[in-house]
């Protein structure tokens, strides 16, 4: 995870250079729709192939097949939504205009095909081999350096509508090769499981509203500030986002063994999510100290005209921290089948966030921005652990009743 957190750096830096700030802001701004579009993108089956696969390995192929029409009808639906939005929002920024093609191919890209290469972690992850989930997910960072490298430094692709055909097509090779990695694994059988629907559809509206809430205030900034802050002000985001990496890279261990442990009770991962939370927390404030330190040397890696990237990345350095603290806390609630307390705590949070993030924008952008997502990031954590403590005492005192009962029951 670490390799790929670096390659997807590198991968910035390459792109930042050769766009510039003002095409790399478009990217960015379009980025942010197709970072919402993603999670929508499937409607959450991948969940319920990841819970399903490792209870039952022999579920595989059913669940494969969910996903995968479940992937294609909502992404046909997605990238014709998401071309006609975005051909509209480019015509009253401050940036360059776009044109449908480059559009079609960026959503096409960095949603479709996207959610296809994130399944084939899912897969392996579900099924236990985690080598060949590390595989895929370091193998897919390295193919986007190596597309960005040869692109941008080898073939001089200096423009956002260039670049959306270099990235769609290089996802699209990866994509091939994910399906050759799992063909031996049996061929999918095609149904939509009508009985995963709900849980899918909570599970996604979670990162749905998380995805809004963490890309709304590159929007909004691009409506208040010029173009070029957003491209600044892009680079910080992205690197934030990468250094969430090392925190994601533990959840998903943990998640299907909290998924085992909490089969029969959710208090009995609990003690699973404390650890993790103390494990997450020092990732957390290591990866945050170290992007403070080294922010003023950024502008020499993804270009001097990134005047204001050292500002924003420490401005932004401490929500890692928090980020860590509700990690473990929503993991839990997911794996252990209560999403809905998970999407209510999300999905509110989020929802309310984004008001909190665009309104804060607009009134003094970007230091408001900075405020408010801190302030949204601390309610989820003390609103992620205040429900799931609760509900771990629930469920210990119902394991008692039932243990104190089970001998009435079963006397003669």
């Amino acid at each position: 995870m670490a390799s790929a957190a670096l390659s997807q750096l590198v991968t910035f830096a390459i792109l930042a250079r050769s766009l510039g700030p003002a095409e790399f802001g478009l990217f960015v701004q379009i980025s942010a729709v197709t970072a919402v579009a993603v999670q929508l993108c499937g409607l959450g089956a991948s969940d319920c192939l990841l819970r399903g696969v490792s209870r039952d390995p022999g579920s595989y192929a059913r669940l494969l097949g969910h996903n995968l029409l479940l992937i294609g009808f909502s992404g046909g639906v997605l990238v014709i939504g998401g071309v006609a939005a975005m051909s509209s929002w480019s015509r009253i920024g401050s940036g360059p205009s776009v044109d449908m093609t480059t559009l079609a191919l960026l959503f096409l890209g960095n949603v479709v095909l996207v959610r296809v290469i994130l399944l084939v972690e899912t897969v392996f992850l579900g099924l236990g081999r985690v080598q060949a989930a590390n595989r895929a997910v370091v193998g897919f960072a390295l193919a986007r350096m190596a597309a960005a490298a040869l692109g941008c430094l080898v073939f001089r692709v200096t423009s956002l509508a260039d670049w959306a055909l270099w990235q769609c097509g290089g996802n699209f090779l990866y994509a091939l090769l994910g399906a050759i990695w799992l063909s031996p694994l049996g061929r999918p059988r095609f149904a939509i499981l009508r009985a995963e629907l709900r849980s899918g559809l909570l599970f996604c509206s979670q990162f749905v509203g998380r995805a809004v809430r963490s890309n709304i205030d590159l929007l909004a900034i691009g409506l208040f500030t010029s173009i070029e802050t957003v491209g600044s002000y892009g680079v910080a985001r992205r690197i934030m986002d990468s250094s969430y990496l090392a925190i994601d890279a533990l959840n998903r261990l943990l998640y299907p063994r909290l998924a085992r442990e909490s089969r029969n009770g959710l208090h009995l991962a609990l003690p699973i999510a404390k650890r993790a939370l103390i494990a997450a927390l020092a990732l957390g404030v290591l990866t945050g100290l170290t992007l403070f330190l080294l922010s003023p040397t950024l502008p020499a890696l993804f270009g001097r005209d990134y005047h204001d990237l050292p500002f924003f990345v420490r401005c932004l350095s401490g929500t890692i921290v928090l980020i860590a603290a509700w990690a473990a806390a929503v993991d839990l609630l997911g794996a252990s089948g209560r999403q809905d307390v998970r999407a209510w705590i999300l999905n509110g949070a989020n929802l309310l966030g984004s008001v909190v993030i665009a309104a804060a924008t607009s009134q003094a952008a970007p230091i408001g921005t900075f405020i408010a997502l801190y302030a949204v990031d601390g309610a989820i954590v003390l609103a992620a652990w205040l429900a799931l403590l609760r509900l771990a005492r629930r469920s210990r005192s119902h394991v008692a009743a039932l243990a104190r009962a089970s001998p009435v029951m079963t006397g003669p």
